[in-house]
């Protein structure tokens, strides 16, 4: 197909798929099952190359997402988020363990007794999750118990216990401390499950800056979801090469206004966040020393440090700071192999409940 016009999201295909089964080559080295997270790039191609690569499902983080890749033939599906259901989503997580096998998210005994007067006998089992040390979601990993023996008693299957190490995104020291931290959590939540009658079958967790410091003897199953795209954020703090970033942004430069360059892309296709430990609002993968000092709705300002402005009208690679929230912004991804385009449609883009 045509090139088509800028701004618009490009993957790099034989990157994507060497990050695949890069991650897949560890989870089975390391005998760990694989749950890619799909709220990434929440699209059906890259979601069949990661099953086809030994994944043995997919994590989501809404029912949405969930219902989307089920419609797809995705059939082992885990929704890593402390749902509180009411009867309408109740019914739709009924729908969907007609036609896959479903877990769900707990992290309050009120949130388990919730989930067992509306969901009743069904096969959707619970994961337990406790908090690592990001402190957003996620009971103590030794209550852990207390809230599986609720879901129990309440007829529910408790598969096990998960965490997300989110403080890993941290330079230095950080990712390293927060492995630990979450390799202790569910160490912790296991050691309670067990002290109610309950073994745990999964102990779930893994973060794309974290896994290379995960205890794999501990964690049964990792959930790693920026690694197959990568983005700025793993750039900067060490944990991905520019040489393994998949997804960027192809803009034009429409300007050299004040002796910058100004890009036709901005944040409504880049996204605007910016981790404290970032250096701009995104990179340029081919200018390493390039930053982008100023994004607006349609514009990124760019000072190149001490290279040569790329001229007017020429195109460049611009590596969002956080590729989720790109991807959630379009409406097709572009997957390039030598020069050839595929229109790859953002499947799950905007089901976010």
């Amino acid at each position: 197909m045509a090139q088509p016009a800028t701004p618009f999201l490009r993957i790099d295909l034989v990157r994507l798929r060497a990050n695949v089964r890069a991650m897949a080559d560890l989870s089975t080295s390391s005998r760990v099952a694989l749950r890619p997270h799909v709220k990434t790039h929440k699209t059906i191609e890259i979601g069949r190359l990661q099953m086809s690569s030994g994944a043995v499902g997919i994590t989501v983080a809404t029912i949405g997402e969930a219902e989307t890749f089920a419609g797809h033939g995705f059939d082992d599906i885990f929704i890593a988020y402390p749902l509180w259901l009411h009867r309408p989503a109740a019914r739709r997580l009924e729908d969907l363990a007609s036609s896959a096998r479903v877990a769900i998210g707990v992290d309050s005994v009120e949130g388990v007794a919730q989930a067992s007067r509306l969901l009743g006998t069904s096969d959707i089992e619970v994961m337990v999750e406790v908090d690592s040390g990001q402190h957003r979601s996620g009971v103590r990993p030794e209550d852990a118990g207390a809230v599986a023996d609720t879901a129990r008693r309440a007829g529910l299957t408790v598969r096990g216990a998960f965490t997300f190490p989110g403080h890993s995104y941290a330079p230095g020291a950080g990712r390293a401390s927060a492995a630990a931290q979450e390799s202790a959590a569910l160490a912790a939540a296991a050691t309670s499950l067990r002290a109610v009658g309950i073994e745990p079958r999964v102990l779930s967790g893994g973060s794309t800056p974290s896994i290379a410091d995960t205890d794999l003897d501990v964690v049964t199953e990792i959930r790693p979801g920026v690694y197959c795209l990568g983005d700025a954020q793993q750039w900067e703090l060490g944990v991905m090469k520019p040489a393994q970033i998949a997804l960027t942004c192809r803009a034009t430069v429409v300007s050299h206004a004040g002796g910058r360059v100004v890009l036709d892309a901005g944040s409504k296709v880049l996204g605007a966040d910016r981790a404290p430990y970032s250096t701009g609002h995104g990179r340029l993968l081919e200018h390493p020393d390039a930053r982008i000092v100023m994004l607006a709705e349609h514009h990124a300002v760019v000072e190149m440090g001490d290279e040569a402005p790329p001229a007017l009208g020429s195109k460049v690679d611009v590596v969002p700071n956080h590729v989720c929230a790109a991807v959630n912004l379009v409406d097709t991804l572009y997957a390039d192999e030598a020069g050839a385009l595929r229109a790859w449609p953002v499947a799950a883009r905007g089901r976010n409940s």
